[in-house]
């Protein structure tokens, strides 16, 4: 819970005292490595932030067994489905676990109250907003250039923690590569 409030500190928005209220409306819940937070077709009725373990992000193609993983969630990060939340509408993503992990949730309708009893709330979720959707785009930058291997190389030294904790298929897709390929890059780096 310490690390929610740490996020909420964010840009000194907020007092002490209203943090405290806020996050004690979040309650922990244990996720099953496969379990989702929200699968596609569903609607965003909560807000979440990775207390432990990696979540990711994905789109369904046309085919239901097409997937790209489009980014993993760490610990320390908020997730949900902006669009859907927003929107209540629902989604054409999934957030899904990928190791065991500890989420701290609210619900829509409490995290609307609270923004509502607490205006400088809505203030700090659009610059929480703003930093995630920016650190989104950086992250993401290097896949749209380099060979399969460069891509791999880059994603080894922006996420060493990642390598060894989640399964190889689901970096494969967040590379845009193959399972297979990623599994000869492998052998090569082992070399």
């Amino acid at each position: 819970m310490e690390n929610l409030r740490q996020a909420f500190c964010f840009g000194g928005v907020l007092s002490p005292d209203e943090i405290a209220y806020i996050t004690g409306h979040f309650a922990m819940q244990p996720f099953r490595a496969g379990e989702h937070f929200l699968a596609p077709g569903e609607l965003s009725n909560r807000l979440g932030f990775v207390s432990a373990g990696v979540c990711r992000r994905y789109l369904v193609g046309p085919e239901p067994e097409d997937e790209a993983t489009t980014c993993f969630l760490r610990p320390n990060q908020f997730i949900l489905d902006l669009e859907s939340f927003s929107s209540n509408q629902p989604t054409h993503s999934g957030i899904q676990a990928l190791t065991a992990c500890e989420l701290l949730l609210i619900e829509r309708r409490p995290w609307q109250q609270l923004m509502e009893e607490i205006p400088k709330l809505f203030i700090l979720s659009k610059l929480l907003t703003e930093v995630a959707l920016l650190n989104t785009l950086k992250d993401n930058d290097f896949l749209h250039f380099g060979t399969a291997k460069q891509k791999y190389q880059e994603f080894i030294k922006r996420y060493p923690d990642l390598i060894l904790s989640i399964p190889q298929h689901y970096i494969a897709s967040y590379l845009r590569i193959t399972p297979q390929s990623l599994s000869r890059i492998r052998k090569t780096e082992l070399r």
